[in-house]
């Protein structure tokens, strides 16, 4: 075997050749191991980082000692080899020594229309990527190719002012040259930089002897693959193009192209099987020794097989997921390697339906994708229309200025939900979120008149109810019409591969849950309990709305408390479910949030109709809606400040916890609820109804004669009680940091308003990213910092966790273990994500890195 040589930077690719990815690329440590194993790989060099870099600076190359190792009747490729395939590079540039001496010898050996077909492919690519000459110029007006070549060669040097180089060395050095300097343009590192790659990324470059895969006999090129890569199961795929280069076939190019799945055709597996039989077998030797599914480029020269590179399979998520799974659990690769293959950013994609990305997509108008997946169905915009289909057995999609607390039931039964307002912590995008539903916000460019029920789009297009459309909440795109779907992915290699997850995560993953059907969702997805069950949204069901309203009517405490005896049992079967759902796992419960008025109707027609149901005058009723009108409902008589100024709503919501408590717990399932109070800012306001909670505590055991423990703990939503989170901490026994309304008041923005004009805030980076949408751990996550601190200090045991949207986000995730906080809780279809996000730090903590090159 010939020794390695280092000559004028570059390096000849063989087994013992020293190379690296970091060094020369991906590609030229690729072709290193494909020779190592014995495949039938052309002869290649490979040109370091540092020498291209040299090339790029106009610095000398001794390419004549280049050439000499192939030696002067080789025929040459080049390509690039950067680190990362994913960060692109140059385009290869074929049959470099291709001249008027070498058309010649080609022409006695494989044919003159085959040598002049390679000639002229050569000059076109030269012509553009090297000598940056202009494409169109090169258009023919015969079909020969002879004929086309002479045209060729005369436009060339029309257009460059000189003859087409004959020189091999010269041809090499500017083809080298070229795609040095194009790697280093500021095209090329913009977009690569935007590719993930550091600035200063490196280019090597391989040449390599061309393999023609063309002439007399079986000729051809393809590629073979063993696996799907929609689905990722085994399968041999590819393409195989035979190369005949007969005249009467130069329409078509000469070429035969025959899928190596498709058994209806002539297939290489029926008219050569030795060859397909030699290539699958190269195929499952590179999965077993690179430890990857790789896709096979060759080439067949009468008859000759030749191997010219081997790249990872491209694959969708669902594919990458069954492949990392399957070669784990044939020991080729470890586990904790197959989890970290899956990125936990691609999940979102197997748990819901999908619009087939193969399909056609009108795209009818475009929003902020709030919510992955994607759905069909008809144009509603009421959460009464939505209702009406649902019960006709219509799915539709609900369309809506911007959703309110109103809109819940409509919400859960449609099968999609746009709005024109909001952003990616909106009420729509929330809840969405926590159904599972796909959903776009922010579509601003669209004119919605629910009066009309109409929907006008920025290019005049008009629609109407019941008109279908797609929406694809993974892209943020309404589509016209029924668009083909792909089915969720929660197989056994889903569960499999979460599992292993399990095991090696090292924070605790909950979820957000509102109803029964949010906690069997959660169930199913395996997470650790309840982080944040938002009560209020209880109140919005079909029987309810009508009690809230008798109480905030009621003009004493002894009749808010009958009407909210009304609710007392609704709301304990309420808890009772949830707390037979998650057995064995902590619920943690947040008491009343909304301010009343959203409980009350805005529009004159809605007002009349509550005074008929109250029996009031319509003065009466406008004006309790009047003097509940807040200037800014978000920052006023809300969350614990009901609780303090109107008590007997959280004292009837914690007789129900408790009373479920002591239900479930004669069942045999004990359980220890945790309440929490919201929006708190004040030591006080914690003293105050940890009182009353202790009082209706101490009750309920007496009447009922059960013993039971609850833990009482705070959501920090406000940058106050993050400041002032060690008082607060020696009355709470856990601390669960809001991050969305956290965030908006740290920012003094609205966090529905803020999709108005946040793109034009990250575009000009003012933020670097939208913060409801990706934790700003600069400012608010100082508070976090901070109000863990200083908890902990007061209090050594107390618990803390996000239960904001953020609980979703790896960040957000990375930034939680780094501050020690106990667990994270996000809406149920993002706790896959969060499982596998936790996994992926805990192991690359572990091992200082993620692993290093494959063997």
């Amino acid at each position: 075997m010939q020794k390695s040589a280092q000559i004028a930077g570059f390096t000849e690719i063989n087994a013992e050749a020293t190379l690296s990815a970091s060094t020369h690329g991906g590609r030229a440590k690729c072709l290193q191991r494909l020779i190592r194993l014995g495949l039938p790989v052309p002869q290649t060099v490979a040109l370091s980082f540092g020498a291209v870099k040299g090339l790029a600076a106009g610095q000398g190359f001794d390419v004549s000692r280049l050439l000499a190792t192939f030696g002067a009747r080789s025929l040459l490729c080049v390509r690039p080899s950067s680190q990362d395939p994913d960060w692109g590079g140059p385009g290869a540039i074929l049959n470099i020594g291709m001249n008027d001496r070498r058309h010649l010898e080609l022409s006695q050996t494989h044919g003159e229309d085959a040598a002049s077909i390679l000639y002229l492919r050569f000059i076109q690519s030269y012509a553009v990527h090297v000598a940056r000459l202009d494409a169109d110029a090169f258009s023919f007006t015969d079909n020969d190719p002879t004929e086309r070549l002479k045209q060729a060669l005369t436009i060339y040097e029309d257009e460059a002012d000189e003859p087409f180089p004959q020189e091999a060395d010269v041809q090499l050095l500017e083809v080298l040259r070229s795609m040095a300097r194009a790697w280093e343009g500021t095209t090329a590192r913009l977009l690569r930089q935007a590719r993930g790659a550091p600035p200063d990324a490196g280019l090597g470059l391989v040449v390599q002897e061309m393999a023609l895969g063309v002439g007399p006999g079986e000729s051809g090129s393809g590629v073979l693959r063993c696996v799907d890569q929609v689905t990722g199961q085994r399968r041999v795929s590819g393409r195989y193009l035979r190369q005949s280069f007969l005249r009467d076939a130069l329409e078509a190019n000469g070429e035969a192209l025959y899928l190596l799945e498709d058994p209806r055709g002539p297939s290489l597996e029926g008219e050569q099987p030795e060859i397909f039989d030699r290539l699958t077998e190269m195929a499952e030797m590179c999965r077993a020794r690179l430890r990857e599914e790789m896709e096979i480029e060759f080439t067949l020269e009468r008859g000759k097989l030749r191997v010219l590179d081997a790249v990872r399979v491209s694959r969708s998520p669902r594919a990458a997921l069954q492949i990392a799974v399957a070669l784990a659990e044939e020991s080729i690769i470890s586990r904790e390697e197959a989890v970290l293959r899956v990125e936990p950013r691609a999940l979102p994609e197997l748990l819901h339906p999908q619009v087939d990305p193969k399909a056609k997509r009108d795209v009818i108008l475009r929003g902020i994708a709030a919510s992955p997946g994607g759905a069909i169905g008809k144009l509603v915009f009421s959460a009464q229309a939505a209702q009406a289909h649902a019960a006709q057995g219509e799915p539709c999609i609900l369309v809506r200025r911007e959703t309110t607390p109103e809109d819940i039931r409509g919400m859960h039964v449609a099968n999609g939900i746009l709005t024109e307002r909001g952003g990616m912590t909106s009420h729509a995008a929330v809840i969405a979120r926590g159904l599972g539903l796909p959903c776009i916000v922010g579509a601003s460019d669209m004119r919605l008149s629910t009066s009309k029920k109409t929907l006008r789009t920025k290019d005049g297009r008009s629609f109407r109810e019941g008109d279908t459309v797609t929406i694809d909440g993974s892209s943020g795109e309404m589509l016209l019409g029924e668009v083909e779907m792909l089915e969720p992915a929660l197989d056994d290699s889903f569960q499999s591969l979460l599992s292993w997850a399990d095991e090696l995560r090292d924070i605790g993953i909950r979820a957000n849950a509102d109803t029964p059907a949010d906690a069997q969702t959660a169930r199913m997805f395996k997470a650790e309990g309840i982080g944040l069950c938002r009560t209020e949204h209880m109140f919005f069901e079909e029987g309810r709305m009508m009690v809230m309203r008798e109480m905030i009517f009621a003009d004493s405490t002894e009749d808010r408390r009958a009407a909210l005896e009304q609710l007392l049992p609704m709301q304990r079967e309420d808890f009772t479910q949830l707390f037979g759902i998650m057995v064995g796992q902590p619920v943690c419960i947040r008491l009343f949030d909304p301010p009343l008025h959203e409980f009350l109707p805005s529009d004159r027609e809605g007002m009349r109709g509550l005074a008929e149901a109250l029996g009031l005058p319509l003065s009466d009723v406008a004006h309790r809606v009047e003097a509940l009108a807040e200037f800014n409902p978000m920052l006023g008589l809300r969350g614990v400040r009901l609780g303090v100024t109107v008590p007997e709503i959280y004292d009837m919501q914690a007789r129900a916890i408790f009373e479920a408590t002591v239900a479930v717990g004669r069942k045999g399932d004990h359980v220890v609820p945790e309440i929490m109070l919201p929006l708190v800012s004040a030591r006080r306001e914690v003293e105050l109804l940890k009182t009353r909670i202790d009082g209706v505590a101490a009750a309920v055991r007496n009447e009922t004669g059960a013993s039971f423990d609850y833990r009482l703990g705070v959501m920090v939503e406000t940058p106050r009680a993050a400041l002032r989170a060690g008082d607060i901490a020696g009355h709470a026994t856990f601390l669960s940091f809001g991050t969305n309304d956290l965030t908006q008041m740290t920012y003094g923005l609205s966090r529905d308003d803020a999709g108005k004009f946040m793109g034009a805030y990250v575009q000009q980076q003012v933020f670097p990213e939208d913060p409801f949408h990706t934790l700003d751990q600069e400012g608010v996550g100082e508070l976090l910092m901070l109000g863990a601190e200083r908890a902990r200090a007061a209090r050594p045991g107390v618990t803390l966790s996000v239960c904001g949207e953020h609980g979703g986000d790896p960040d957000t995730i990375a930034f939680c273990r780094e501050a020690g906080f106990d667990y994270v809780s996000c809406s149920p279809f993002r706790v896959p994500v969060a499982r596998l996000a936790a996994a992926h730090l805990a192991i690359r903590d572990r091992a200082g890195d993620a692993p290093g090159e494959l063997r």
